[in-house]
């Protein structure tokens, strides 16, 4: 299992902005811009040429520099975030898009904040020229933390840190299904990386569920209870926060435990219905390296349809409220 720890200077990974163009739609033809001058309805696809550029950026205050080793400018530019926009999947969901320009020289880049890929339609909802709270900063991070138990073959639990590869762990779909690879990282619990707390009960966990921000949970609702379009939901732990019974839990270091398998699965933690990592490059090159070294150099080739869910945004969350999800007894 790889060891590594989060150091000042930070990575993402960026599109070229022409390279996230519209494909039908008043622009036609051009790539991602300024809110200014994107209309609602456009469709964009990401072009089937377009590969990740590496960019490594320092923070200082509220303002952002890029670092040396990274693909685009030069170290020491300046790089900021100059707007988000809100797309729309063929499956409804709703993605956010950043996009950010090198000060230096007025070049464009589209920073997803989730997963996308080439050759599929994403539909603009909204362009925002205040990006509001997003920030660079917010890498994705889908991974379990020290102690959290996980569902074993014959129903047994056993804590994430004692798992090998080769352990055949249960899953809602396929059955016990062999774990093929689980990595470890230790970042500071800080900002994005903050780990949440679904205190128990809250879900129908047994124990205090501890997840990094952008794990998804799976929840099952059907008939009157049912919310989205479908009565399978995936929600991320940061929108199930509330300060009563999920909250960030900032502060220290925290080891980060990520499970690998050869379909994205959802498994049990602490007895209620997870995702594992979904590998595809789009999500990859979204996560910090010190996740996905390993995974690139010893499983070069796997790559994973997603789950089939609803997911549902923040958005969808405030508007039924949280407590609707939550279990009635705690």
């Amino acid at each position: 299992m790889s060891l590594a720890t989060l150091q000042t200077t930070q990575t993402v990974h960026v599109f070229d902005a022409n390279l996230f163009w519209v494909t039908a739609g008043a622009n036609q033809g051009d790539g991602l811009d300024l809110a200014a001058f994107c209309v609602p309805g456009d469709v964009y696809q990401l072009d089937r040429d377009a590969r990740p550029l590496r960019l490594m950026f320092e923070v200082d205050g509220d303002s952002q520099r890029i670092a040396e080793g990274s693909d685009i400018g030069q170290s020491g530019q300046p790089i900021e975030v100059v707007s988000r926009h809100v797309l729309m999947a063929p499956e409804g969901d709703s993605v956010d898009m950043l996009l950010l320009r090198n000060s230096a020289d007025d070049t464009l880049f589209v920073l997803p904040m989730s997963p996308i890929a080439a050759r599929v339609d994403y539909t603009l909802l909204e362009a925002h020229e205040d990006p509001g709270s997003a920030r660079l900063t917010d890498l994705i991070c889908v991974a379990f933390t020290t102690g959290t138990m996980i569902t074993i073959a014959g129903g047994a639990q056993r804590p994430i840190e004692t798992l090998q590869p080769g352990d055949r762990i249960l899953t809602r779909d396929n059955g016990p299904q062999p774990l093929r690879l689980i990595t470890k990282s230790t970042m500071r619990a800080f900002g994005s990386f903050a780990p949440v707390v679904i205190s128990s009960g809250t879900l129908g966990n047994e124990g205090d569920l501890v997840v990094s921000p952008h794990h998804r949970l799976f929840l099952y609702r059907r008939g009157p209870a049912r919310i989205g379009h479908t009565a399978e939901l995936l929600v991320q732990a940061k929108h199930l926060v509330d300060d009563e019974h999920v909250w960030r839990r900032e502060g220290g270091y925290v080891d980060y435990y990520a499970l690998i398998f050869d379909r994205h699965e959802i498994i049990y933690a602490e007895g209620i219905p997870i995702e594992s990592l979904m590998v595809t490059e789009a999500s990859l090159s979204q996560m910090p390296e010190q996740l996905t070294a390993e995974i690139r150099a010893r499983m070069p080739d796997l790559a994973h349809k997603p789950h089939f869910g609803t997911e549902a945004g923040r958005e969808m969350l405030e508007r039924i409220g949280r407590d609707t999800l939550f279990s009635k007894r705690r």
